[in-house]
């Protein structure tokens, strides 16, 4: 019975400290994991930290330039309104039908470059003699020839 006695307590102690190697094992299995959670959480914080800088960036800038582009849209709005620039706007079309025409109608050519030379050349007329101080006194009406055939003052 001795010897049974002994099986017992040999067995109830193997166990034991296989329960107990068992036990460290795991401890040092839990350690192990529990440092890689701490350093994947560590990684986790450092990404969100830097996606939350750029979205705020992005976010900074987005709003930056959408002021930005209010603040182009209300000034172009604005130096469109000044006085000359609907005159401006369409000789500009203008120009680009004419040119357009002379492309599209040969003939028209000859005649649009014509017509040009002379108006040019009665234009620098007006800047430089009588017809100037004239228009300037009397308004650009009266130096014009009238459709009745009556002539106005010309140089």
């Amino acid at each position: 019975m001795e010897n049974f006695n002994f099986d017992i307590i040999s067995l109830i102690i193997g166990l034991v400290i296989g329960a107990f190697l068992y036990m460290i094992k795991g401890f040092f299995s839990v350690r192990k994991y529990k440092k890689e959670l701490a350093e994947y959480k560590g990684h986790l914080a450092t990404q969100m930290k830097i996606t939350q800088e750029g979205t705020k960036n992005i976010t900074e800038e987005t709003e930056k330039l959408k002021k930005e582009n209010e603040n182009l849209r209300i000034t172009v709005k604005t130096l469109g309104q000044k006085p000359g620039r609907n005159e401006l706007r369409l000789l500009n079309v203008y120009d680009s039908a004419l040119r357009k025409m002379m492309l599209k109608a040969p003939g028209f050519a000859q005649g649009w470059e014509l017509s040009m030379q002379e108006a040019e050349r009665e234009y620098e007329e007006n800047e430089v003699g009588l017809k100037t101080v004239v228009k300037r006194v009397f308004g650009p009406s009266i130096t014009h020839k009238k459709d009745d055939g009556e002539a106005t003052i010309t140089d």
